[in-house]
Order: structure tokens, then C-alpha cells, then sequence
């Protein structure tokens, strides 16, 4: 909603644009020989040095030097929104905004607007390439962008290291100064400017008709990162290529901003720079989802456990014991599959196999108030996309998971936009494996619940990376960008000391109330409640689960550090979630300052005597409070803070 404009039309020198609380400030500057630059101070703090922005066409050419400023225009406005799903309900982001308007001085006179926004969580500036006779056809090979750091940050990524990856690994410590030009770096990239200075995120939103952003090291070694596009398969030389047209505009390029690293988990301005939702979404239903996949299946009352009837009954009683809405039927149930990324010739998702009884299985579950959720290979989804996601809503179930994309160049990004309006119009839930980065697309897409793109759960069923640092880390960095479907609820909980690698009946290396902390701590509005149902009967902490929401109202960052602890609190209605997280055995005091004038009867959760067991308890509190867990080490604990009546 923009609220003010002014339009200059002279030349202009250095144009610097602040957020509405005045702490964040953007300066544009023009070099000597025409080449725009940015700069971000916090507090009067330079944060990001003097950084070169532009776009680079194939065989060097550029469209960044000789430039001049011909106009500028100044707004300022508020993204005002709710989320059907998601960790808030409802979002106000107030922004300053600043258009300059570019053009070359000599030559072709070819015009390049910047678009640069300050908010007071953060910046975003995109590239406008406006209608023009000179410049009808894009090939970009790529973004001039950089992000010059005024230190040697500590920084903390996951180093891809190559395009076309599934997007699952460890984000590391990095010091700026380490990273180099062959890096390739996932988004976000978390750096801490030291000195009591701020931290800052980089991330990028509203990726279309675009390809995804990496980050590398400069080449020429000054401190920061440059940008780098994912190429198109077909055509190497060039990560993006378009038609001019009536004009087009790049993704937005966000530098999220805060205090410390724990405060950028309620940064919402990915979801605030995408547009508006493209239809009526009030049949969205966000929800936790019990999983045939992950625990073998094992099954102690199923023979031969596997896509089968009998298997996905005892999935479906075990979600409608829950009250749980959804229950996924994994690779296997149509003919010719279950061979994950291989699609063999004759598969065809519109024809279920025999042995399942897919229609009977739909109808059972909704006898039960749970729905189908349906995985497939996006290869052969994308051959006929609209047959069968038409056949899968024929058949009513209410979603499909679509897996080893394992690509992010302009091609892929038009599938998952394409696939987002798609599953909207037969409405269906989507949710993304083998994915991307988020990029705050649920917004305009609200079935589109979550996505992988994360070093989950899954691993633990082949190595011993998935530890509680790594857990940790993740909500500081990769949860930044979005919901991840790290898929947990593991209820065979070990020690690093005593853990085994197993397929069947896999385990972790953390206890079972760090487990449980993961409904709070990590996002997603289509949570796995992953393990076999066997894991689950009789045993402690069943009833957080079955209580637990999937999508908040409000969430706020409570204490921690990255890599060591977190504790989160997260609201749905008039009750509070904790989770807390911790690598080394700790005991914290959580203050309850965020509860207000009401009293709160608390149920806690927290380490037992051993990696399985749970201690649990209940007593009255206020915001004057504290409230005392006991984490073990690889632990955590949950709490429910509900109003006293």
C-alpha cells in the first residue's frame, strides 16, 4: 500500500532512504564511471560497505557502468496482511521506499530502475528493467550484486559447493574473510557483525521468472559476497532469459536485521515483499500429518508391512487417535512406482495399484475426519500436470508432496510457481521435497504448506550428521527463510554415545523431549508426526503431540545461541508453546514477561533419567515468573501455557 510519492526529475547525487524508526539507512551512490553502489548503516553503524549493483549479460556485456540518475521517486507504505498458515497470524511491516531511475549516458541509452526499501527489520532492493526499444530480449548470465561486510563477520552458512543439489546439509561457522569464489552458498547467509553490532540475514524473496541466488566469495577478495544465478540447463551460458516486454522486475534482495541472531526468527519480510494471495483460500487447513515412509513402515499387526491396505488403515486409525487431519501415503502407491527419482516407463499416478485400494482408503479416512495426502515424482507430474492433480482431486484427497525437483534455474522456479496456481485450483495441498530455499511464496500461495530443502530427519536412517547442534543451528539459519519439513517425532530416542545407524525403527541422537521441542521450535504448517504407530503407543509425551498446533498466531525468540540453545514461544489463541533445545546439559530460567496481566497454568515436559523418559509437571505462573527447565544434554523441553478459567 504505498501512502506518499514524490517524483524528482533532475539528475540527483547520493539518495539515502530510512526506515520508518529511523534506525536503518540506505544510501545509493553513483561512482565516477556511472556504476551504482549501496550502502547500510544500523545505529549509524556501517554494516554493509559501499556495494556494486547490476546485471551482467552473456559474452561480459554489462548494464551497470556509465549510468546516470534521471529520476527519483520517494513512497512510503505498509505490507498489512494475515496468513493462513505460518508462525504469525497477522503482519504489519512498515516501510520507506526509494525508485531511481537509471539510464545509460551514452550509446544505446539503455534504462535500469533500482527499487530499495527500509524497513525497520531490514532492507530489500530489486532490479526494474522498464519497457524499451533498445533492450526487447534479456540473457543474463548474471547479478553484479554484492554484500561488501565493513569487518570479518562471523558468519554461518551451508556451502552447497554446486547447482542441482537437494539442499540438505550443515550450516557451518564461516568467517568472512574464509569464503572464497568457488563457495556456492544457500540462502540465508548469517553473519554477526560483532561489537555488540546487529546480525544480519541474507535471503532473497519473490523469486520468478527468475533464478534462485547463491552466494560466493568476491573475486576480488575484499570482504563480503557476491552474487551468483543458477544456470539454465538448457542454455549454460546464461541463468536467465526473458522478454522485455511491458517491463520486468529481478527478486527482491533482503538483508534481514536484528539485535542478535535469535530475533531475525521473527523477521516476516519474505513473506511481506511476495504478493498478495491469487485467490480464495479459506479451505486452506493447516495440521499435523501421521507418515507411512520413514520408520520402514513397521508395523507389529501388518504381516508385510508396505503399500498396502492394511498398512495405511492402521496410518489413518493412528492419525484419527490423534485427531490428527492428514495422513501421507508415500513412493509406491500407483502403478510403477516406488523408485523414487526413477520414474519407470507405464507409471501413472492416475491409476492407483490394485492392492491399495486408494478410493477405499480415501473414504476410510474421512470417515474418520482424516485426509489423503499423496506423494509423487515431479518428472512425471510435469508431463501432465493438470490430468492428474484433476485426478487426485476427483479421488478427494487433500494434498500431494512432490519430490527430486533438485533444482532452483529459471525452468524450475516456473514449475513450482506453475505446480503452486495448479494444486490451488483443484485444492490441494502442496507440499515440496528435494527442493529449494524458501522465499516467502506461501504468502501468495497458501497451500503451499511447507518444503524440505533441509538436512531432516530422514538422515537419521543412514548416518550420525543429524545431532542437536545441527538441529539447533537450523532455526537460526535455514528457518529464516521458511517452513521446513524436517519431518520430526522420532520416539526412538538414543544417545550420541548409543545411537545406531538403522533404516528400519530408525533412532536419534536426542532425547525425546528435545524431539517434542521441535513442534515449537521448527515451522511448518504440515508437521510429521513421523514415526510408526507402534513407537507411539503407550509411551510419554503422546498427549503434547496430540495438542500441539501447526500453525501460530505469534511467535517470539526467548533466549539462546546459535549452535548451543534455543527457546522459542509460540501463541495459538489465548495459549503459549515453549520449546527449548540444547547441545550441553543446562538448566534455564524462562522468563514469562510475554504473558500479561493474566495467571497461566503450565504443564512442562522435560528430561527423564534416560534419553526416552519424560518429567513432567504443572503449577500456576504470571509474567513476573520464571519458568525452570531441565535439559539434559542432546535434550529440550515443551511447555503449554494455558489461561486459568
Amino acid at each position: 500500500m504505498l501512502l506518499a510519492a514524490a517524483l524528482i526529475a533532475t539528475p540527483v547525487a547520493a539518495q539515502t532512504i530510512a526506515s520508518p524508526d529511523g534506525r536503518l539507512a540506505v544510501t545509493l551512490a553513483t561512482s565516477n564511471d556511472g556504476q551504482p553502489s549501496y550502502t547500510l548503516n544500523v545505529a549509524s553503524r556501517t554494516v554493509v560497505a559501499p556495494s556494486p549493483l547490476g546485471l551482467e549479460f552473456e559474452q561480459y556485456a554489462k548494464l551497470s557502468n556509465g549510468l546516470r540518475t534521471t529520476a527519483v521517486e520517494t513512497t512510503r507504505g505498509e505490507d498489512r496482511y494475515t496468513l493462513p498458515a505460518g508462525k504469525v497470524a497477522a503482519v504489519a511491516d512498515r516501510y520507506n521506499q526509494i525508485v531511481v531511475h537509471m539510464a545509460e549516458a551514452e550509446g544505446k541509452h539503455r534504462r535500469l530502475d533500482l527499487i530499495i526499501r527500509a524497513y525497520d527489520t531490514g532492507i530489500a532492493f530489486r532490479y526494474a528493467i522498464p519497457q524499451q526499444s533498445d533492450l526487447t530480449t534479456l540473457r543474463i548470465a548474471n547479478e553484479l550484486t554484492q554484500f561488501a561486510f565493513a569487518g570479518d563477520y562471523a558468519c554461518t552458512g551451508l556451502n552447497l559447493g554446486s547447482f542441482g543439489t537437494s539442499h540438505e546439509g550443515e550450516y557451518d561457522p564461516v568467517q568472512a574473510a574464509a569464503i572464497r569464489p568457488h563457495n556456492l552458498y544457500e540462502l540465508p547467509l548469517v553473519c554477526d557483525a560483532g561489537n555488540g553490532g546487529p546480525t544480519i540475514a541474507i535471503a532473497e524473496a519473490a523469486v520468478e521468472n527468475w533464478s534462485a541466488m547463491y552466494l560466493t566469495g568476491t573475486e576480488t577478495g575484499a570482504l563480503g559476497v557476491a552474487a551468483k544465478l543458477t544456470r539454465r540447463p538448457d542454455d549454460p551460458a546464461i541463468a536467465v532469459k526473458l522478454d522485455v516486454g511491458g517491463g520486468v522486475v529481478s527478486p527482491w534482495r533482503v538483508v534481514m536485521v536484528a539485535d542478535n541472531t535469535g530475533k531475525l526468527i521473527e523477521n516476516t519480510l519474505l513473506t511481506s515483499l511476495n504478493p498478495a494471495p491469487r485467490g480464495d483460500f479459506a479451505w486452506v487447513k493447516p495440521g499435523k500429518t501421521a507418515w507411512d515412509w520413514w520408520s520402514g513402515p513397521l508395523l507389529a499387526g501388518v504381516p508385510q508391512a508396505g503399500s498396502n491396505a492394511a498398512t495405511e488403515r492402521a496410518f489413518i486409525d493412528f492419525a484419527a487417535s490423534l485427531r490428527l487431519p492428514y495422513m501421507m501415503i508415500d513412493d509406491g502407491w500407483y502403478v510403477n512406482s516406488g523408485t523414487g527419482p526413477l520414474v519407470l516407463p507405464g507409471a501413472d499416478p492416475t491409476k492407483p495399484i490394485a492392492k491399495l485400494d486408494l478410493p477405499g482408503l480415501v473414504t476410510y479416512g474421512r470417515q474418520r475426519n482424516v485426509g489423503l495426502i499423496l506423494w509423487m515424482n515431479w518428472e512425471l507430474l510435469d508431463r501432465n500436470m493438470e490430468a492428474i492433480l484433476a485426478s487426485v482431486e476427483r479421488l478427494g484427497a487433500k494434498g500431494i508432496k512432490v519430490d527430486f525437483m533438485n533444482r532452483d534455474d529459471q525452468e524450475m522456479i516456473g514449475f513450482y510457481h506453475r505446480l503452486a496456481a495448479a494444486t490451488a485450483r483443484h485444492h490441494l495441498l502442496l507440499d515440496l521435497h528435494g527442493a529449494t530455499h524458501p522465499w516467502g511464496m506461501t504468502r501468495t500461495w497458501p497451500n503451499f504448506l511447507t518444503q524440505e530443502g533441509v538436512l531432516g530427519a530422514e538422515y537419521n536412517k543412514w548416518t550420525t550428521r543429524i545431532t542437536a547442534r545441527h538441529n539447533i543451528t537450523l532455526a537460526y539459519t535455514r528457518m529464516l527463510a521458511g517452513p521446513l519439513d524436517y519431518t520430526p517425532g522420532a520416539y526412538r530416542n538414543a544417545t550420541p554415545a548409543t545411537f545406531r545407524i538403522a533404516a528400519t525403527g530408525p533412532q536419534t541422537q536426542t532425547t525425546r523431549a528435545a524431539e517434542l521441542a521441535k513442534y515449537v521450535v521448527f515451522e511448518s504448517p504440515l508437521q510429521s508426526i513421523a514415526d510408526t504407530p507402534d513407537a507411539y503407543r503407550g509411551q510419554p509425551g503422546l498427549d503434547f503431540l496430540a495438542e500441539v498446533p501447526a500453525s501460530w498466531d505469534e511467535t517470539r525468540f526467548i533466549a539462546g545461541t546459535l549452535g548451543q540453545s534455543i527457546v522459542l514461544a509460540r501463541r495459538k489463541g489465548d495459549s503459549w508453546y515453549l520449546g527449548a533445545m540444547t547441545d550441553a546439559a543446562q538448566t534455564i530460567a524462562v522468563p514469562l514477561g510475554f504473558l500479561g496481566e493474566r495467571r497461566y497454568v503450565a504443564r512442562t515436559w522435560q528430561d527423564g533419567a534416560t534419553p526416552t523418559d519424560l518429567a513432567t509437571a504443572s503449577r500456576t505462573v504470571g509474567a513476573t515468573d520464571s519458568l525452570a527447565l531441565t535439559l539434559a544434554a542432546s535434550g529440550g523441553a515443551v511447555a503449554v501455557l494455558a489461561p486459568v478459567r
